[in-house]
């Protein structure tokens, strides 16, 4: 089980009905929220998993808008370190032959030249990145999106008439494209393959009808396109590059000629990069009149420029924070002395970020009791300290943890319903509790301790849980909010799934060793915790259960897997354990199939709140996972809908989702994936393994599907020795990402 998701292939807005099923393992390629994205692990870098990831926020001014204005702020400033980078680059240095001409080719197009002969079989070694520098960002304010010109909307739909494809694509390709969007896509219809869910072939075929039979499959505007969406493709499935062998063998599979030559004209027209990466980055640069130790071994990469420029924000902001002197409003005998009182890891953690800009913690559920002591410790040393999670569940929760309200590692008195009372503001953002936010509502702006005059984050250390979830642009964002001289303390379980999109920070950063790490010794407690901790080491044992902690219903079909699930859900749980149906979780491999979280949502729907789904397909009283934005879930109810939209309640809070954003944006909730359920627990959970997905299954999402229980864990088991398998055999799946080798390049290991 990759913690990466699988992606199998979406149905897209072109796709023939039933096309294909999403499905099996979570996907990166999902940007998880995405109400009909495929949650599954990613197909091979080099093949680019096929899916699609269609997600959005609402119209509404909302947290998650706010976020997209961040963004854009971001990607100004990161276009501003590029121009300040710009200059005359001698071509070849310590090179020579082909290598010399890739390394000028790269360079030109980075200058806005047309590069000369590009080569792609011998690279050459990348220099050392510059020193970081710092630059404040300002605060994002929320706005709403830019509305499309419906002038430019109904020249689209004519141009999609033209060519036989669907006029509903027209307000997407609208505002994939841009301004002149009809004039583009008649002069290169390829284009089409920038809206979500289209598929080379059915771009294809939208070419053939506009520009009659003489087009073929070695246009170049085909093989740019291609490029440009196998890479898209990529990043769905959590690479942040790919290798050009890799991408070029899947251009040759999608029928390009001359496989080369389209990412050349994708990097001369800038829809690309190339970047070339040494093997090992902290070897020394070899003398100038070495020509064996020249041909240093490298790896050539080519990567979408958001991510790339993302990922390169990250190093140097990352740099930054190590090699800056942590403010200290308390004295250093004073962070001594709490380290001495405190004991194991806790004390060691505290130590750590009494004199380390960045640290990483890792453990499980238990070990939240340790950055909780660490953010006490901290406010009581006069610093301004937050804590930020992924989900406002996990921020409840943790809240109570850090009040002295909840124990770690015990069940949640109660679970957190989808309409508990809660004290944020939006649909995971407002007022919450001291101390403690998510991770989106802190960039946003809309909670936390918003920004100081420099438009840097108002604090001076921040605790980032569920650090696993993080992808390059929200890692990027995040550090680059920092003011000089703040701790920044990474937390979170490696063992459970990667983040939804593009890149492993955490992971990366581990493996990378630039910073103090600090791992817990505090076991997660019970047989919950003894069959999760062994999961994480790849052993699949048998626990004790005294409670009916843990119960296994084996299955023979998705059809008695269905069945058992929902008997499990509204009568067993509740009458054995008093846990009442709404909070437990159903988790599963995927959304299609006989057994995934389409056809068990329909299923409990049927059961618990039965109704016409008059509303879109929604009743009120049923529950929902609602996605403000690609790789977050909400759950919540339908309360009611109206002119205005879908009414929910998320954690509380009233949200209106408008009705043309309903489909993309909310589905039922009562069973979900491992991706949409990470960073949340509810007192029971039950995992439905069908048959069909034993292919889907691999380490990372047994481990994260099991540890979503607090008290009962039941598994609708229908894999047979697939599980044991997947958990002993199957890792997670390796992504693609530049962060260890531009760490590499500016920081020495930690000591």
């Amino acid at each position: 089980m990759s913690t990466e998701p699988e992606t199998t292939e979406q149905t897209g807005p072109m796709a023939p009905d039933g096309a294909t099923e999403d499905g099996a393992t979570e996907a990166g390629a999902v940007r998880e929220g995405a109400p009909d994205a495929g949650d599954g692990e990613g197909t091979d870098a080099g093949t680019a998993a096929d899916a699609d990831a269609e997600g959005g926020t609402g119209r509404q001014l909302s947290e998650a808008e706010a976020e997209l204005a961040a963004q854009r702020l971001e990607r100004e400033r990161i276009e501003r370190r590029k121009a300040e980078r710009k200059g005359p680059v001698e071509a070849g240095a310590k090179l020579s032959g082909t290598a010399a001409d890739l390394l000028a080719a790269v360079r030109a197009v980075e200058s806005g030249q047309k590069p000369v002969a590009a080569v792609f079989d011998e690279p050459a070694p990348r220099r050392p990145a510059a020193e970081p520098v710092r630059r404040p960002q300002p605060a994002a304010q929320p706005v709403a999106p830019a509305a499309v010109a419906a002038e430019s909307v109904d020249e689209v739909r004519r141009v999609l008439a033209d060519g036989g494809a669907p006029d509903a694509l027209a307000p997407q390709a609208a505002a994939a494209l841009g301004e002149g969007a009809g004039e583009l896509l008649r002069a290169d219809p390829w284009q089409l393959l920038r809206v979500g869910g289209v598929r080379p072939e059915q771009a294809d075929g939208f070419a053939r009808a506009l520009l009659g039979t003489g087009t073929g499959p070695d246009d170049e505007r085909r093989g740019r396109a291609l490029t440009g969406w196998l890479l898209e493709q990529a990043a769905l499935a959590g690479h942040t590059a790919l290798e050009m062998r890799a991408l070029t063998a899947a251009l040759v599979q999608r029928g390009v000629p001359d496989a080369d030559t389209a990412v050349q004209n994708a990097v001369a027209e800038g829809e690309a990069l190339v970047f070339q990466d040494a093997l090992d980055p902290r070897a020394p640069e070899p003398a100038d009149d070495d020509e064996e130790a020249a041909e240093r071994p490298v790896r050539i990469l080519v990567g979408l420029e958001q991510y790339a420029l993302a990922e390169e924000s990250l190093a140097d902001g990352l740099a930054r924070l190590i090699n800056s002197v942590p403010k200290e409003d308390g004295s250093a005998s004073e962070w001594e002395r709490a380290a001495e009182a405190a004991r194991g890891s806790t004390a060691e953690l505290i130590g750590a970020a009494a004199g380390s800009g960045l640290v990483l913690h890792t453990g499980g559920e238990a070990s939240l009791a340790e950055p909780a002591a660490l953010l006490r410790t901290a406010t009581a040393l006069g610093l301004r300290a937050w804590a930020a999670t992924h989900t406002p569940t996990g921020r409840e929760r943790f809240a109570r943890l850090l009040n002295g309200t909840e124990e770690p590692g015990t069940p949640t008195p109660g679970g957190l319903t989808p309409d508990s009372p809660a004290t944020s503001g939006s649909a995971d953002a407002g007022p919450a509790p001291d101390g403690v936010t998510t991770v989106a509502g802190l960039l946003a702006g809309a909670e936390g301790p918003g920004r100081d005059a420099d438009g840097a984050l108002d604090l001076d250390l921040l605790v980032v849980l569920d650090a696993p979830q993080l992808d390059v642009e929200t890692a990027a964002l995040l550090v680059e909010s920092l003011p000089d001289g703040a701790r920044l303390v990474l937390a979170g379980d490696p063992a459970v799934l990667w983040s939804a999109g593009p890149g492993r920070v955490f992971a990366d950063l581990l493996a990378a060793r630039v910073c103090p790490q600090v791992a817990s010794r505090l076991p997660d407690p019970g047989p919950l915790g003894e069959l999760v901790s062994g999961i994480g080491i790849g052993e699949l044992t048998q626990v004790e259960a005294p409670g009916k902690e843990v119960v296994i219903v084996p299955v023979r079909d998705a059809g008695e897997a269905v069945h058992r699930t929902v008997q499990l859900v509204a009568d067993s749980v509740p009458r054995a354990l008093g846990v009442p149906a709404g909070q437990t979780q159903v988790i599963t491999p995927g959304h299609g199939g006989a057994a995934g979280t389409r056809a068990l949502n329909a299923a409990l729907k049927e059961r618990l709140n039965p109704g016409p789904g008059r509303f879109g397909g929604f009743d009120p009283g049923d529950r929902v996972a609602y996605s403000p934005a690609p790789g977050r879930t909400v759950p919540g109810q339908v309360v009611k809908a109206d002119a205005d939209g879908l009414h929910l309640s998320c954690a509380g809070v009233p949200v209106v989702v408008p009705k043309e954003r309903v489909e993309q944006c909310v589905r039922h909730g009562w069973a979900l994936t491992a991706h949409q359920a990470v960073g949340s627990r509810w007192p029971a959970a039950v995992v439905v393994l069908p048959g069909d997905a034993a292919q889907a299954l691999n380490r990372p999402w047994v481990y994260t599907a099991f540890s979503r229980a607090d008290r009962h864990l039941s598994v609708v088991h229908g894999v047979d020795q697939a599980l044991p398998k997947a958990v002993a055999e199957v890792p997670a799946k390796p992504r693609t990402t530049r962060l260890p080798v531009l760490l590499a390049t500016q920081l020495p290991p930690a000591t």
